[in-house]
């Protein structure tokens, strides 16, 4: 196994357990003691967990994905706002990826474009979607029961079947220097597949994402055009620079 992949799944069971024991990991990437824990010493001088005694915890909320329970009731007027911007964006007839996260979800209620197809990987999404009688695609894969997202293998074969006019993602980073980023590696694959995919992308974000890094990179920053409600004047220069803003 490759180290870059032996730092996913810690990474992965880490946002999933917000501790993991050394043994555990181990077991789990059936390496050596002093493999792991030249891993874990590696990955705390990223910033991105801290060891502890017999294992490794969560060094702060930026390398951990909340649920989406709590992602609701967070940010609530700046989603609503940029949600409203990003809707604007549609035009009739198109064919459109929506990615799942609360912003992307905020969406829905907004949309007033005509006969429009939308696939997506929110669960949450396809039922609001089927409420307001938009014709809507669900991928199948994997749900990851935190945030009701559908990722894996079988949901990127799935999203390979398709072609976008335009996508909208959601991130939890947007640093000038390393693009987007979001906690989870898996879903950064869909994200990015998906991306690739289409023929103009957007990247939802309210403003306290700006200037953050999670653990994995979607893309850079000149490759979507980025929605926020509001540019914090220390980035607008770096970001500006680099890519379109559309700001509330």
């Amino acid at each position: 196994m490759l180290t870059e992949e032996r730092y996913d799944l810690i990474m992965k069971r880490l946002q999933e357990r917000g501790v993991v024991k050394l043994q555990e990991l181990v077991e789990l990437l059936d390496a050596s003691e002093s493999t792991v824990r030249r891993d874990l010493v590696d990955l705390e001088n990223r910033n991105l967990l801290k060891r502890v005694h017999g294992g490794a915890t969560l060094v702060n909320q930026k390398s951990w994905e909340p649920g989406i329970e709590e992602k609701t009731f967070k940010n609530v007027q700046q989603k609503h706002a940029i949600a409203r911007l990003a809707a604007e964006q549609l035009v009739d007839g198109e064919c459109i990826y929506l990615d799942a996260g609360t912003t992307t979800l905020a969406m829905i209620p907004f949309i007033e474009a005509k006969d429009i197809t939308v696939v997506t990987n929110g669960l949450s999404h396809v039922e609001a979607l089927v409420s307001k009688n938009i014709r809507s695609y669900l991928l199948g894969g994997m749900m990851k029961m935190h945030t009701k997202a559908v990722i894996g293998s079988m949901a990127l074969q799935n999203l390979d079947n398709f072609r976008f006019d335009k996508c909208f993602l959601g991130t939890n980073g947007v640093d000038a220097g390393m693009g987007y980023t979001t906690p989870d590696p898996e879903e950064a694959i869909i994200k990015r597949r998906a991306h690739q995919l289409s023929g103009r992308t957007y990247v939802l974000a309210d403003s306290s994402k700006i200037g953050d890094i999670t653990f994995a990179k979607l893309f850079d920053l000149e490759e979507a055009i980025l929605i926020t409600e509001s540019l914090p004047d220390a980035w607008r220069g770096p970001i500006t620079e680099k890519t379109k803003v559309i700001e509330g």
